[in-house]
C-alpha cells in the first residue's frame, strides 16, 4: 500500500469518525501537539523530555479552539537486553493557568516495554504503572498497550520515507473512595524520518473513557516533532 493510499484512508478515517463522535452529546476533541527531544547517555541508558499541549477544539456542541493543560515530562530508559527495557518518569500538568477551579497534576510512572521484529512489522507490548497526585485524593493507573508499526516503503525507514503505527491500550483507574474506571484507546499515526534524528508524527487517537459506567469518547487530533541527540 502506497503513502498516498495511506493518506486517503486516514483521511476518510477522520471523517467517518467526526460524523460519529460529534451526534454524541458528551464528545470531547482534543487538538494535542507534542515536542520530544530523546537523549542518549550510553548505550543502555536513555532520556526523554517532552512538552504537550492539550486544546479543545470541540465542546458543549460546538467548535472553539481553548487550552485545557500543559505538561513537562521527563522520563529514563534502561535497556534490559536486545529488546527489552524499563523506565521511570515523571510529569507535571498544568492545569490552572487555564482554569481556576480546576488543580494541577503530579504523576510517577514505571514502565516494563518489550519489542520484537520477526520480519518487517515490529511488534510492541508495554506495561506501565501510574501514581497520579491531585490535593484531593491519589490515583492509580494500571495501563496495557499493544503496538504494531512498519514502514510503508521496504523493509526499513530510510530519511524522507513514511512508516504507520497502530496501537491499542487498556487502562485502569482505582482510588480510595472512588469506583474503579475502565477506559480503551485506538490510535493510527503516520510518520516520517525527515532526517536521521529527526521525526515527525501525526494522527487519530480514539479513547472510550469510563465505558463500563458512562462512556464518555474522546477524540484526539496529535502531532509530535521527536529529536534525537
Amino acid at each position: 500500500m502506497t503513502t498516498s493510499c495511506i493518506r486517503t484512508l486516514f483521511i476518510l478515517v477522520f471523517i467517518l469518525s467526526a460524523q460519529l463522535v460529534l451526534s454524541q452529546e458528551s464528545f470531547l476533541f482534543y487538538l494535542q501537539p507534542q515536542l520530544a527531544l530523546n537523549y542518549n547517555v550510553t548505550s543502555s541508558y536513555s532520556h526523554n523530555f517532552t512538552l504537550s499541549s492539550r486544546n479543545f477544539i470541540y465542546r458543549e456542541d460546538k467548535f472553539k479552539l481553548e487550552g485545557r493543560n500543559f505538561d513537562i515530562s521527563h522520563f529514563s530508559n534502561f535497556k534490559t537486553g536486545v529488546n527489552t527495557s524499563f523506565g521511570a518518569g515523571l510529569m507535571y500538568r498544568f492545569r490552572k493557568l487555564f482554569d481556576n477551579t480546576r488543580t494541577n497534576e503530579l504523576r510517577f510512572t514505571q514502565q516494563l516495554n518489550t519489542t520484537s521484529r520477526p520480519m518487517v512489522v515490529r511488534y510492541g507490548h508495554r506495561w506501565r504503572t501510574e501514581q497520579r497526585f491531585f490535593p484531593d485524593v491519589t490515583v492509580h493507573r494500571f495501563r496495557y498497550r499493544f503496538t504494531l508499526d512498519f514502514p510503508l516503503e521496504g523493509e526499513k525507514v530510510d530519511i524522507n520515507e513514511a512508516y504507520l503505527i497502530l496501537n491499542t491500550e487498556a487502562l485502569l483507574s482505582v482510588a480510595s473512595s472512588r469506583g474503579a474506571q475502565y477506559d480503551q484507546r485506538f490510535t493510527a499515526a503516520l510518520g516520517w524520518l525527515l532526517e536521521e534524528k529527526v521525526q515527525l508524527q501525526a494522527g487519530l487517537e480514539y479513547r472510550l473513557e469510563d465505558y463500563t459506567r458512562n462512556t464518555h469518547p474522546v477524540l484526539f487530533l496529535n502531532s509530535s516533532l521527536i529529536l534525537s541527540l
